[in-house]
């Protein structure tokens, strides 16, 4: 079996590409997917649809277009990956986990030990709950393994 594994979250720091690596470092059978991961592109999703005036019209229509996406792979996953970083306040992130929650779609949620309290609802739900990439990659080649 291939498994489909979706990678939310965080987008400024390099850990889809580490567990990726690992992944593939150890020949396991998955394929990734992601939401858009460049900001000013993500941004920009429901430009195609017109100008606004205003920043909220903006990110409203750019919200709904990457929503497309993102409940597209969400839907057809496996399991998700649900990364929080500490300077940033994921909101995206969170929702993808509720929508993973909602689903009955396994997620590891995968964040620092000094945002637990914060996350407490959402690690609740959570399969797995893992503080580096490494650590991901090992859940994977265990769930993957069979």
């Amino acid at each position: 079996m291939e498994w489909n594994v979706y990678l939310s979250g965080e987008i400024h720091t390099d850990w889809r590409e580490q567990i990726m690596q690992g992944a593939e470092r150890n020949q396991l059978p998955v394929v990734f997917t992601s939401a858009v991961t460049d900001h000013e592109a993500s941004d920009a999703a429901g430009d195609m649809l017109g100008t606004e005036s205003e920043n909220f019209w903006r990110d409203h229509k750019s919200a709904k277009v990457n929503s497309i996406r993102t409940k597209t792979l969400i839907e057809c996953c496996d399991i998700a990956v649900v990364r929080f970083g500490d300077k940033y306040k994921q909101w995206n992130a969170a929702f993808d986990a509720g929508c993973c929650a909602a689903l009955g779609k396994p997620y590891i949620t995968l964040h620092d030990e000094g945002i637990v309290h914060p996350l407490k609802e959402v690690d609740a739900a959570a399969m797995a709950w893992a503080q580096t990439p490494g650590q991901v990659v090992e859940i994977l080649a265990y769930v993957t393994s069979g």
